[in-house]
């Protein structure tokens, strides 16, 4: 921290030197590619870290109603995808030759293990409570993941908002258990339509939320194009499922609703 006394620079502001003192490469002498393999993944839970913040805001905003607010914020979270989405290309200058000569240093280590994913999955409503099972007792960021299961999703945000608008959404779904993945519920999608229909406003809106949803699609296919490209069909590290279980979450929709309605226009 910068004392009273000590004048502010950029990099006392932006703690540089701590910043670049975080890169320790475990293999040594240190393989080159692995400095590269560390700031990226540094930079993703950095990234990670900015689109929970950005959530937060906007869910907050969903049920005050202030929807010009949610846009800016939305629009954020889905340039922030894109982002992480050309990161991958960076990645993918990795050979599986040059990761082969340090994977074995990363032990136990492993992405599977990302809480602030874990968190930003929860936090969208992408609730799958199988993955409890890679968070033991003890694991960093575990309790902050465990509190997003078991809050309100930026689904159930959604629902508030259009309820406060007027929308008939069934106390079913805005009393549900919200420990528990949304599903996809008929009456809401009869008002989503509605909504499309009769509220400009609202239709960007939902293209927006869908921006994000097709971006982290599309994150996940990178990401699991990136596995099978660099290692193949092997398990991840530290016993993670690897390119199998990747591949079973590329197409899980995080706004199944508003995906439900696309034929209906």
């Amino acid at each position: 921290m910068t004392s009273s006394s000590e004048k502010l620079t950029y990099a006392n502001y932006l703690q540089v030197d701590q910043l670049l003192d975080l890169q320790i490469p475990r293999s040594s002498p240190a393989e080159h590619d692995e400095m590269l393999f560390i700031v990226i993944h540094q930079v993703y839970e950095l990234w990670f870290k900015q689109i929970l913040h950005e959530l937060d805001r906007a869910g907050r905003k969903l049920r005050e109603g202030d929807l010009w607010d949610v846009y800016h914020y939305l629009k954020r979270v889905r340039m922030v995808l894109k982002t992480l989405v050309g990161q991958v290309d960076i990645l993918e200058t990795m050979t599986p030759e040059s990761f082969v000569s340090f994977r074995d240093r990363l032990d136990t280590a492993s992405g599977f293990q990302s809480m602030q994913f874990r968190e930003l999955e929860f936090k969208l409503g992408l609730k799958r409570k199988e993955v409890l099972k890679y968070m033991p007792e003890g694991m960093a960021g575990r309790d902050a993941a465990l509190n997003r299961l078991n809050e309100p999703s930026l689904v159930d945000d959604f629902h508030v908002f259009l309820a406060n608008r007027g929308a008939r959404i069934p106390s079913e779904v805005l009393e549900r258990d919200v420990t528990l993945r949304s599903e996809p519920n008929e009456a809401v999608q009869d008002q989503l339509v509605e909504c499309s229909v009769n509220a400009p406003e609202l239709a960007n809106l939902f293209e927006l939320m869908l921006d994000i949803d097709e971006g982290l699609q599309e994150w996940r296919y990178r990401h699991v194009q990136l596995v099978r490209r660099t290692i193949g069909n092997k398990h991840g590290t530290g016993g993670s499922p690897g390119v199998p279980y990747l591949e079973r979450t590329l197409f899980e929709p995080v706004f199944p609703d508003l995906w439900a309605i696309r034929h209906r226009f």
